[in-house]
């Protein structure tokens, strides 16, 4: 029986999320065909030919371009399991189903995948399904691990598997990172560490992992970079959403990753307090081809530092910067600019404070509209004030939609986004005087900046990945 993956948006990236779950019901021995949406058209007969459909949520935006595409599978076969499975799908269970979607899975799935697809097949056929494998024993533990798993709110602890990357659309096809001196490096993308054992309150990883994370072996890392280097990636993205969860995990990967590897680049996520307390490893994520660190910093307000608890401060990240800085580390710092807590003054505080670090080059655009998601299960309904400025939840957005008691709050994000909309390829220092003038120009008390320099610059001086979005 066919079973049909499909992520329809990861970043720009090819999709670790069909490549691993590939590599498990391929072993099963079940055919699989991966369907990335962001980059290829589904073809009416792939899904008349499969038993199992199952669609990768890792993110937001996945979830709200799979809706559409969910109702199309229906109505070209009517007879299709469809599945859900990623991060955002247990969030959205009760909306996916009502689409016709049957299994909500959530991370950590690839064992429960295989069940699932073993279970659609037809009456009689289950043994074959075992004939057809040589990895019996595997197949069976894999029955085992979803089984057990099942029920009781537990994440799944899966003895992971290289992903199997065959049939996915060439790396050159996905974002590229775009260097200083006007080259560009193909990108390939892979998972150290899953989860995260943080519980920041706006996090969507919270209510699915709440505090639990998974290492990857050093081994299946490396053997999936491998791969991917054989496909002409030169740089790697790691996606886990925090590098440093097990620092000592990241120091032996990072290490051998080099030994294989030295002109191999990557970037990885990693908490403000985590560069604190693992400072001793910065210099070593320079020396082994780090480009930069990207870190979640949202806020330079401490009161709203807490209300998302963070566990950083504003001066623990005036401290995070320089500490990347003395160690030949780049930071790119993302923030929530907009949220139920954020002043006029504050935003005009959070751009001087950025300013003030020389960070100016080092934050993409879209960072200084970004507005606070409140997404189904959000640690953020906790707070009586959230809960006060929320509205019924909205299918389309799948979010709890709020408004700001300073409507002056909601001009002024809905200004910027429509500012950085159209300039996306201005030079980031400009697009700083555009905002600060936005600023003026509705807020008398606030001095426009001087006028910028007419020279020729570089959209940034730092490198960066070509895909705008993120969440």
């Amino acid at each position: 029986m066919p079973v049909l993956l499909i992520s329809t948006y990861d970043l720009g990236h090819q999709p670790f999320g069909l490549a691993s779950p590939a590599a498990w019901l391929r072993r099963a021995g079940f055919e699989v065909t991966c369907v990335d949406l962001s980059r290829d058209k589904l073809a009416a007969d792939a899904v008349a030919d499969a038993g199992l459909a199952a669609f990768y949520l890792p993110m937001h935006t996945a979830t709200r371009l799979a809706i559409p595409v969910i109702a199309r599978l229906r109505a070209l076969n009517p007879a299709l399991t469809i599945a859900a499975y990623g991060l955002y799908a247990p969030l959205n269970q009760a909306l996916l189903r009502e689409h016709g979607v049957s299994i909500v899975l959530g991370p950590e799935s690839e064992s429960d995948l295989v069940a699932a697809a073993i279970a659609s097949l037809a009456p009689g056929t289950v043994a074959s399904a075992f004939a057809r494998t040589e990895h019996q024993g595997e197949l069976r533990r894999d029955l085992a691990v979803a089984a057990s798993g099942r029920g009781d709110g537990r994440l799944a602890r899966l003895q992971f598997i290289q992903p199997d990357r065959s049939g996915l659309p060439a790396l050159d096809r996905y974002a590229s990172l775009q260097m200083p001196d006007g080259t560009r490096k193909v990108v390939g993308a892979t998972d150290a560490t899953r989860g995260c054992k943080h519980r920041c309150r706006h996090c969507p990883i919270v209510p699915v992992y709440d505090g639990q994370f998974r290492v990857v072996p050093v081994d299946v890392v490396l053997a999936d970079v491998r791969a991917q280097v054989a496909q002409g990636a030169a740089h790697i993205t790691f996606g886990d959403p925090d590098f440093f969860n097990g620092p000592a995990h990241a120091r032996k990967l990072v290490e051998a990753l080099h030994a294989e590897f030295a002109s191999l680049t990557y970037d990885a996520i990693i908490k403000v307090e985590h560069l604190l307390q693992h400072r001793e490893l910065l210099p070593l994520l320079a020396r082994t081809g780090c480009l930069f660190v990207t870190s979640a910093v949202e806020s330079v307000d401490d009161e709203v530092l807490a209300k998302l608890e963070k566990g950083h401060t504003r001066a623990d990240f005036i401290a995070a910067a320089a500490l990347c800085r003395d160690a030949g580390l780049t930071l790119v710092p993302t923030f929530v600019a907009f949220t139920p807590w954020t002043t006029i003054d504050g935003y005009v505080d959070l751009l001087d404070q950025v300013e003030e670090l020389d960070l100016v080059h080092n934050v993409a655009p879209v960072q200084w509209g970004i507005r606070l998601l409140v997404t189904a299960q959000s640690r953020l309904l906790e707070l009586p004030d959230v809960r006060e400025l929320i509205g019924p939840f909205d299918r389309a957005s799948l979010t709890f939609p709020w408004r700001h008691r300073d409507p002056r709050v909601d001009a002024l994000q809905a200004g910027v986004m429509n500012l950085i909309g159209v300039q996306t390829n201005r030079p980031r220092h400009e697009t700083m005087d555009r905002i600060r003038r936005l600023l003026a120009s509705a807020h008398p008390s606030i001095p426009a900046p001087k006028h910028p320099s007419t020279l020729p610059r570089p959209r940034t001086d730092i490198p960066y990945m070509n895909e705008p979005w993120y969440c």
